[in-house]
């Protein structure tokens, strides 16, 4: 972060473009009361949408639904974002194939040209593809799936991690996948004893568990906590983690 002046900025917007579901940007800054410390921040709209300082649930996601699975793995990651859930899905060995999907184009091109910290090494993994799709569409046409190379492909795993929560939505058009019918949709691409996961910035949501319960074998909401220095407080948000069992 530095001008050609030789003067480091403290603030420094990467990208921004206009898209069918408001104004996108990419950010950078340094906070100074962490020391300086190196942000990326995305920001929709008149919304704050993910920063890189606050990575441990999308972390949390993959490492949850993943652990002590044995492969190979195929799994689906929706929402690409600044790169952590796809990251900590390829941390594990037992991942053979990931495919990522992102609505957005923009955000793909982060990764492709760098301008984000992980984009470098995603696009590097020979085992990741990022795939311009809608997640929501692509999980209510199980003909077609997920996968454009191999359609009515299923997968061990699918993590979902665009929407602030089942409520609280960027497209009151995504509704749908909250709901019973939809999950089952979305079930029909998961292997026998694969597993959905879900991050939310809510609390556990008790009509989206009931939901889940009637299309999944195993259903379970898990709080995961992290420090939020800004705050000077402890934040948590929600991973929902199904599990396909026989007869779902």
């Amino acid at each position: 972060m530095v001008d050609p002046a030789g003067k480091i900025r403290v603030f420094e917007e990467l990208d921004f473009q206009t898209t069918a579901i408001g104004d996108l940007a990419l950010r950078r800054r340094r906070v100074a009361a962490l020391d300086d410390h190196e942000v990326y921040e995305v920001t929709l709209g008149n919304g704050f949408l993910m920063s890189s300082l606050f990575h441990e649930v999308e972390v949390a996601l993959a490492d949850l639904a993943l652990t002590g699975r044995a492969g190979p793995l195929d799994v689906v990651v929706g929402g690409l974002g600044l790169g952590y859930t796809a990251q900590a899905a390829l941390r594990h060995d037992a991942v053979r194939s990931l495919v990522v999907i992102e609505a957005l184009p923009a955000v793909i091109g982060w990764h492709q040209r760098g301008l984000v910290p992980l984009g470098a090494g995603l696009c590097a993994d020979p085992r990741c593809r990022l795939v311009e799709a809608d997640f929501f569409f692509c999980a209510s046409h199980p003909p077609t799936g997920f996968d454009p190379d191999l359609p009515g492909a299923r997968f061990h795993a699918v993590l979902l991690d665009i929407d602030h929560s089942p409520r609280n939505l960027l497209d009151e058009r995504n509704g749908a996948l909250y709901e019973a019918s939809g999950l089952r949709k979305l079930a029909e691409q998961i292997h026998e004893g694969g597993i959905f996961g879900l991050w939310s910035d809510d609390s556990p949501d008790e009509e989206f568990l009931n939901a889940l319960r009637e299309v999944f074998g195993d259903v379970r909401a898990e709080i995961v906590k992290f420090d939020n220095p800004l705050l000077e407080r402890e934040s948590a948000s929600t991973v929902y983690l199904a599990s396909k069992g026989s007869g779902s």
